[in-house]
């Protein structure tokens, strides 16, 4: 059966109606799920065993059947460690259909079939009795419902649930508890994921500053948290205002409530500076004790030689609603608040604190300058990157002229305003200054010459940025709106920028090519029924493509030199064929080819070019900077990732890539 679904197209802007297998959806949950991750988290496979084995001792030390409920159980690793401890019976509860479905394959294939019962439901629609779900309520509560900011994916009404209706009073809890940890920093590159600094301008007339309206200077933000591979992040981008202090913890041995609640800490700060962020991560003890623990801190926190790479949890970076200076031994309160799923903090001078003690509610952030609305976190920092802007700044002072009428098509830009006080005459921002930027509320089709004021365009500029671009290329949406306004444009206009270009380069990834590696066999029990079910979703379309990842995270080195592969001249209209190429890459160092990174280049005048990906390439080992803005594409060579044992090094990579004009998509295939 087929089902057709809406799409409005990123790069060609268009409205498509799709007929798509009535799985799609479901191919689409499993190929981008973070099972695979998981299921490779040593870790946290290590800890769990380690505490559901101990759990269960503790059971039967005492006499009683140890009777296990499993909430959120996956593939069911978590029952089958239970089963093999000595558990008597496990109840796995998973609610997503196919995952349960192949819980109960993988529970059969390890012969544990008459101990473990898999329960398709939601936990809290399970039933206990004679002819419930549940014969009995367990004793031991085993559950990994845990995101980043660990109460994201609903823990705490779970959790809550469960002690009410399914476990027993004093039950045990695998993890026994979790403890969320924050410290203050400064740091400017964070901060510009969440204000819009002043940008400088110089022009003729002297310089120019253009500077956020005081409702988005003193606006909030938006609530959800900004996860990030912290460890990524070079010391030398923020400065330690405070020690790590434990902010709260969760006992999840005895009953939980998830109603919204605040904890208060005092802070004593180390170095005086600006606290602008909250750093957060937490740690799970798998046993009482606390013997057993699994820790997400960071770096410079925990010794390095002890990391283990994870991309299902990570760390949390937290704004402050405002940038609060901080004195050396001056101790400040912080206070974390949080409702069922999300924390967000406020700091305060102690003696404020002391004055509010009975204004304990914090209310969550709300933006009200609707930017962060508009602009994510990276955008944030693109805009507030400071070399970016000059490189459109030379580009414009090369194109305008007095008399220029321009029109930008971008989503959010500041290049109107920036155009203005380069000199440009009159401005129609497709998508305050009002008597100088004319902003236009219709789509680049549908604009007329009384929008224009009867006017023709003699420089149309982009960056090109759209918030609906998910791939480097999606931006290439400017193309097409630079073909729907042809007819209002000057026969000599300018375009900025006049052309783009398609980059790829072939990569080894230290940790990334995880998310897509098989399992097999994790901590002894054979999961290859997840395997096989991840590699049917990939290749019902998915492995086909390439998909987002902000590289500046994920560690990779170069194998090959990068090259160009496409470009995309703005200066024309859209052709009507296809623009295709095929070629092959020379590998210059030795690795497994885990993969193909791809970006954009965008040449905005002669010398001027905006590049969306690779940076530079560090040192001999090939080690690559990436532009942290933007997120480049990767391409899974499955071949490798998948192969038990290391091929021979290829030395050369062969590539066919196709642009479909008339779809805007790119198809590419890859040969070793």
């Amino acid at each position: 059966m087929k089902t057709f679904c809406g799409r409005a197209n990123p790069t060609t802007g268009a409205i498509e109606w799709l007929e798509e297998d009535e799985n799609y959806d479901y191919h689409q949950e499993i190929a981008r799920s973070r099972y695979a991750d998981m299921l490779h988290d040593k870790d946290r496979n290590t800890k769990y065993y380690q505490g559901i084995r101990a759990a269960v001792s503790r059971v039967k030390e005492r006499g009683e059947k140890a009777i296990v409920l499993d909430i959120g159980t996956g593939t069911g690793l978590l029952s089958m460690m239970a089963a093999a401890a000595g558990a008597d019976f496990c109840y796995a509860v998973e609610v997503f259909k196919p995952m349960a479905n192949a819980a109960v394959k993988i529970v059969e294939k390890n012969g544990f079939r008459d101990r473990i019962k898999v329960i398709n439901k939601h936990s809290t629609e399970v039933t206990v009795g004679p002819d419930g779900d549940m014969r009995c309520r367990a004793n031991i509560l085993v559950t990994e419902l845990f995101d980043t900011e660990l109460i994201g994916e609903g823990a705490l009404p779970s959790y809550e649930h469960a002690h009410k209706y399914l476990v027993q009073e004093g039950c045990e809890a695998v993890p026994h508890r979790a403890t969320v940890y924050v410290q203050l920093v400064e740091s400017k590159r964070m901060w510009s994921w969440n204000k819009l600094f002043p940008v400088h301008v110089e022009a003729e007339d002297g310089e120019k500053i253009i500077v956020s309206p005081p409702e988005m200077e003193n606006c909030p933000g938006v609530p959800s948290v900004c996860d990030i591979q912290l460890n990524q992040m070079p010391s030398s981008d923020f400065s330690i205002l405070s020690d790590v202090v434990t902010m709260f913890s969760v006992d999840f041995s005895k009953p939980v409530k998830s109603a919204s609640t605040c904890y208060r800490v005092q802070l004593e700060p180390v170095k005086s500076g600006k606290a602008q962020i909250v750093l957060s991560w937490w740690d799970i003890d798998m046993d009482p004790s606390g013997k057993i623990n699994c820790t997400m801190a960071p770096y410079w926190v925990k010794s390095t030689s002890a990391l283990q790479w994870r991309d299902h949890w990570m760390q949390c970076v937290y704004f402050l609603p405002n940038e609060e200076s901080v004195l050396q031994g001056e101790k400040v309160c912080l206070t974390a608040c949080r409702d069922e799923y999300s924390l967000w903090y406020k700091l305060q001078k102690a003696r404020e604190e002391e004055e509010n003690k009975a204004d304990v509610r914090v209310e969550s952030p709300v933006c009200r300058c609707q930017a962060h609305l508009l602009w994510n976190r990276p955008r944030f920092g693109e805009l507030n990157d400071q070399n970016r802007t000059h490189q459109y700044i030379k580009a414009l002072m090369k194109v305008l002229k007095m008399d220029s009428v321009c029109l930008c098509i971008s989503d959010g830009s500041l290049l109107p305003m920036l155009a203005h006080y380069l000199g440009a005459k009159q401005l129609f921002k497709a998508n305050n200054l009002e008597d100088k930027i004319k902003i236009l509320e219709a789509r680049p089709e549908s604009l007329t010459s009384s929008h224009l004021e009867d006017k023709k365009i003699s420089v149309l500029v982009g960056e090109p940025f759209f918030t609906t671009s998910l791939l480097p290329w999606h931006n290439l949406y400017f193309w097409y709106a630079r073909t729907a306004v042809s007819s209002h444009l000057t026969s000599d206009v300018t375009v900025l920028p006049q052309a783009a270009s398609l980059h790829m380069m072939i990569v080894e990834f230290q940790d990334l090519w995880r998310i897509r590696s098989p399992c097999g066999i994790c901590e002894g029990f054979d999961v290859r029924t997840m395997d096989d079910m991840i590699s049917n979703s990939l290749n019902f379309r998915e492995s086909k493509e390439a998909e987002p990842h902000p590289l500046w995270e994920y560690p990779c080195n170069s194998l090959s030199d990068p090259q160009e592969v496409l470009t995309f001249d703005f200066r024309k209209t859209v052709p009507q064929h296809c623009l295709s190429t095929e070629g092959s890459v020379n590998l210059v160092r030795k690795g497994r080819c885990h993969g193909a990174v791809l970006w954009m280049e965008y040449h905005l005048a002669a010398d001027i070019s905006i590049n969306t990906g690779l940076m530079q390439i560090s040192n001999e080992k090939g080690n690559c900077e990436w532009n942290p803005h933007c997120k480049q594409a990767v391409y899974f060579f499955s071949s490798v990732i998948e192969s038990e044992t290391p091929t021979d090094f290829p030395s050369v990579v062969t590539y066919a890539i196709n642009f479909d004009t008339k779809t805007g998509e790119i198809v590419m295939d890859f040969k070793l």
